[in-house]
Order: C-alpha cells, then sequence, then structure tokens
C-alpha cells in the first residue's frame, strides 16, 4: 500500500533540500549556470537520506549513504559540465551536514549535561566520519565510472 502522506513529505522535504542547496549556492557563489544542477544534488542527498532512515538505517549509515549518492551525481555532474566536483560536493552536502548536533553538544556542555554533551558529541563525530567516508570512497573511483564516452566517429577515406 503506497502512504501518500508519507510520499508527500519526503517529497516536501526534498524540495527544502532543493531550495536551501541552491541558497547556499548562491552563498558560495557558485556560477548561475549550475544553481539547478546544485540543488538536485542536494535533493538528491537529502532524499537518499529519508528513504535510509525510513528502511531502518540509523543516523550515521543513512548518512553515509547520502554522501555516496550525492558525491557520485557530483562527479557525473562534474565530468558532464567540465566543472569542478566541489561545486557540486560541497553545495549538495549542505543539508546533511550535522549542524543541529554540533549546536547540541555545545549546548550540554554549557549546560553542565556532560553525559548528553558527550552523547550528541560522538554521534555528531560518526556522522562527520560517514560523511568524509563517503566522500572518499566516491572519489577514490576510476574515471571512466562517471562518464559518458560517445562512440568515436567513423569516417571513410576515398581510395
Amino acid at each position: 500500500m503506497i502512504d501518500f502522506p508519507l510520499l508527500a513529505n519526503w517529497l516536501f522535504q526534498t524540495l527544502v533540500a532543493f531550495v536551501a542547496t541552491i541558497a547556499f549556492a548562491i552563498i558560495f557563489h557558485t556560477p548561475s549556470k549550475e544553481y539547478l544542477l546544485t540543488g538536485i544534488t542536494g535533493g538528491v542527498g537529502w532524499l537518499v537520506y529519508l528513504i535510509s532512515m525510513h528502511f531502518g538505517c540509523g543516523t550515521v549509515a543513512a548518512s553515509f549513504f547520502a554522501t555516496v549518492a550525492l558525491a557520485w551525481l557530483s562527479r557525473i555532474f562534474s565530468f558532464a559540465h567540465k566543472a569542478p566536483v566541489t561545486v557540486y560536493l560541497i553545495c549538495g552536502i549542505f543539508p546533511l551536514v550535522p549542524g543541529a548536533g554540533i549546536y547540541y553538544t555545545g549546548y550540554h556542555f554549557f549546560m553542565s549535561d556532560n553525559s548528553l554533551a558527550l552523547s550528541k558529541g560522538l554521534e555528531t563525530i560518526k556522522i562527520a566520519i560517514a560523511i568524509a567516508l563517503g566522500i572518499g570512497i566516491v572519489l577514490s573511483l576510476p574515471r571512466f565510472l562517471f562518464t559518458f564516452r560517445k562512440a568515436p566517429k567513423v569516417t571513410q577515406q576515398k581510395p
């Protein structure tokens, strides 16, 4: 059975991630012709995160899978548009960065709730490591996995 409210929620969150990624791309001074692709990268990453969480992955594993997906897409876009991969990767990773985890770690630390600060801090570090591993794995893959080769032109020579 299709859960339409869940799909509508995912669509809304993906749209928000798309718009937020484009807003970050504007702040990051990304070329304006790349706004749409940076938004797609961020939206796809967030959608993969939501789907992974829905199917029972933890926050760390979902962040890893989402990072792999958006890093893969970033490499495809960078080869297709002959642009640096960081244009898409840095903007696309924006929705996944554990900013709230960093905030709550500091908050609990300053409120002298050391156990919550430690718990939140360790979870934040795990998410950051998962993001770094996802990027590292995809960026270490060979180039031919991300390019679409055109068939060479065959020209007939006159005898």
